[in-house]
């Protein structure tokens, strides 16, 4: 059975200023800006959340199936997922249009000025999930609002669970949105920061939200991440990376992880250090689909990390051992 991954593909044109923004802004003049950057570096990467989540869970030999929609320009990424073996047939292209398209300039401060051009993804709506077939998993990642809107209630009414990754989508939605959103889901995921939105929409306790929910998974970076479910949380360690290059994409790794634990019916701890696995693989190489590791290179770090995690437990309770007992 396949993993239907309802999101973006987008293409990521990252240019660095060698200067910072500051010394070229002049304050005084802001209500007429008119300024342009010199960026000699460049690059082009291939990016969407639908995109970056279908390369890791391939890289896990899952069975990733794509639903989105692109535009004209479409036809070296559409290559590059081929290259991958990554089903491409609910891949719309829509005619007259180009494929999103996210233009980040970056100083040397790592600020950052983004222009979005969402293109094609505004009609995200016209695939049905309906015209998938041999499906037993989804993922709404952040797409076209009616496009996140019809693609969650067809997995609803056709039975198919699925994890709602609101992300950047978040601000579309009001809170009454949302929980209607989070209510059709099995499972919920979100970083940090868009937890503490969550709660402000929906005026919901994150223990709340996590009962609507089989599971409700919080991301925190370096901190690792917590999982809701079954009445606990669970704390999930980050995974040392071998080098912190670039963060784009790490989310949709750890999702991958997610999605492909879920599928193999594994516990959450099993399915959290999972993600978190992909999610440090990913974060030593720049761009969202640029890291190559085999299926043994994954479980090998994963083994590790285990490891990792035990000796760690095992010092904190030599630690508590050695502590001398208090009387009360």
């Amino acid at each position: 059975m396949q993993t239907l991954i309802c999101g973006s593909l987008a293409f990521d044109t990252i240019m660095v200023f060698q200067d910072q923004f500051k010394n070229h802004i002049l304050p005084d003049k802001i209500h007429a800006l008119s300024v342009s950057f010199y960026v000699p570096e460049m690059r082009r990467e291939f990016g969407g959340t639908a995109g970056n989540i279908a390369y890791n869970l391939q890289l896990l030999q899952g069975k990733p199936l794509i639903m989105a929609t692109v535009g004209d320009d479409f036809d070296t990424y559409l290559n590059w997922l081929k290259s991958y073996n990554i089903e491409t047939k609910h891949i719309k292209r829509i005619a007259n249009s180009f494929t999103a398209q996210a233009f980040i300039t970056t100083d040397l401060d790592d600020n950052q000025i983004t222009a979005f051009h969402p293109g094609a993804m505004a009609q995200s709506h016209h695939n049905n999930v309906n015209d998938a077939t041999e499906v037993s998993l989804a993922i709404i990642a952040p797409d076209g609002r009616d496009g996140m809107f019809a693609h969650a209630e067809q997995c609803f009414n056709a039975g198919i669970p699925f994890l709602f990754d609101p992300g950047q989508g978040l601000p579309m939605f009001n809170g009454e949105e949302l929980l209607h959103f989070i209510e059709m889901a099995s499972y919920l995921a979100v970083n940090d920061y868009e937890a503490q939105v969550l709660q402000d929409k929906t005026g919901l306790s994150l223990e709340q939200l996590a009962s609507k929910v089989d599971a409700f998974i919080v991301t925190l970076g370096v901190q690792g991440s917590h999982i809701y479910a079954q009445g606990q949380r669970f704390d999930i360690p980050c995974v040392k990376a071998t080098d912190i290059v670039d963060p784009t994409g790490c989310g949709d790794a750890y999702r991958a992880g997610l999605l492909y634990g879920i599928s193999q019916g594994w516990d959450w701890p099993t399915c959290g250090r999972l993600a978190s696995t992909m999610g440090s693989i990913k974060i030593a190489s720049r761009g969202g689909q640029n890291h190559q590791p085999s299926r043994e290179d994954i479980e090998n770090l994963y083994a590790q990390a285990l490891v990792e995690e035990v000796k760690i437990k095992e010092v904190k309770d030599e630690e508590l051992k050695s502590q001398p007992a208090t009387n009360i």
